[in-house]
């Protein structure tokens, strides 16, 4: 039906409200159902690795560092379990209630890096490996991460994932293949995710935050496939800390020419014409489908800092 005409000098009161990706009116109802749809989604994914590599149930993983894990009873409750990440970003609770909670999770905060950082200082030189949980072993991403992860075992580097299923499980598993060391950060999630069996070193994280700066932290390089959300925060936070100075010589590999070029084609085609990006930033990025490719980008950037750093050059 054509929309109705407003009346002669009457202005459109009407109030609007903008719309998701997908076309759907906003409204906290809305908004919730996409939380409670997004965390289910994940989920599944989630278990989908696991069961494309032939494991029951993440419950049923146990891998070196591993600990027990807290069982909820969900009859008595609606909301999923409350993650340390969000106890700490919530605004809620009584007046002055953060002189009692906050400032004790600053302690566990520090805890947790000083964990974190006691785990991982004998990586001196390390690869961090992304990509989605949901990539079965028959997949070539999967194949071409394994492959990736072994030669860059065989070269020297200690290989490290967020310790899940998929291109982390590849991964990982890759590391084994090359005799290398194979490092797992897993991460609180109100689900039980599960480490993958190809772990020698297990830590784990309630904060991403805490998490993430690992990641950097021990990486050389950081080689990027196919996956979600998780996956793109990592890419631009790699890539936001080079642009700002923050870390220099860190090569940003994309694995996959064809997934990544919707994102690449946006990226130029908006960002760098409308001026939010200079045209070197591009340049921060490098792109391949050659498991060798990526390996030898990273060992030929090390040697390059090796040699700067020899030359007591930054």
């Amino acid at each position: 039906m054509p929309k109705k005409a407003s009346k002669p000098g009457r202005a459109d009161t009407s109030p609007r409200r903008p719309r998701t990706a997908t076309g759907k009116a906003s409204s906290m109802d809305q908004l919730a159902a996409a939380g409670q749809e997004a965390l289910a989604g994940l989920r599944a994914r989630t278990a989908e690795g696991h069961r494309q590599a032939g494991r029951v149930a993440p419950s049923g993983l146990v891998s070196k560092g591993a600990t027990a894990t807290r069982e909820i009873d969900q009859s008595i409750r609606n909301l999923p379990p409350v993650t340390e990440d969000e106890k700490l970003l919530q605004r809620f609770g009584e007046r002055g209630e953060f002189t009692r909670t906050d400032t004790w999770r600053v302690l566990r905060i520090m805890g947790e890096f000083i964990e974190g950082f006691d785990a991982l200082a004998t990586v001196t030189k390390g690869v961090t490996i992304f990509g989605s949980a949901r990539t079965g072993p028959d997949d070539p991403q999967y194949v071409a991460a394994r492959e990736t992860a072994r030669l860059l075992a065989e070269a020297g580097f200690s290989i490290i994932t967020g310790a899940g299923p998929g291109i982390m499980e590849a991964a990982n598993r890759g590391a084994r293949d090359g005799g290398g060391h194979s490092v797992g950060c897993n991460i609180e999630l109100p689900f039980e995710q599960g480490a993958n069996p190809y772990v020698d070193t297990l830590v784990h994280f309630r904060y991403f935050f805490v998490r993430k700066t690992m990641f950097i932290k021990y990486s050389d390089a950081f080689i990027i496939f196919p996956g979600g959300f998780g996956t793109l925060d990592e890419l631009f936070e790699a890539v936001t800390l080079i642009q700002t100075g923050k870390i220099s010589q860190f090569p940003v590999i994309l694995f996959g020419r064809h997934y990544w070029a919707g994102l690449l084609r946006w990226i130029q085609s908006r960002l760098l014409e409308e001026g939010k990006i200079s045209p070197g930033d591009l340049d921060l990025i490098l792109l391949t489908d050659d498991p060798r490719e990526a390996a030898q980008a990273v060992i030929d950037a090390h040697a390059a800092t090796e040699a700067r750093l020899r030359a007591g050059q930054r």
